[in-house]
């Protein structure tokens, strides 16, 4: 098994591309987890559009901090 660990914020204009390039280099029984800094804009929507069981999703509330949102992942 394979997982991939990324984190977002704000990441709206660029994630689509992201998770679609990644999802097709992964196999089925592979992961990716996305920890998510309390974006604002329409990253979160675009995460959950994929509907795709192997991205485990994360929110992680508090100040935005990108140490600590790896660290959650």
């Amino acid at each position: 098994m394979i997982s991939v660990c990324m984190v977002t914020y704000n990441g709206g204009l660029f994630i689509y591309k992201q998770l679609t390039s990644i999802l097709s280099q992964i196999g089925s029984n592979d992961e990716v987890i996305i920890s998510d800094d309390g974006s604002v804009d329409n990253t979160i929507s675009i995460i959950k559009s994929f509907n795709d069981k192997r991205i485990k999703f994360l929110c992680r509330q508090g100040i935005p901090n990108l140490v600590k949102n790896y660290e959650y992942a």
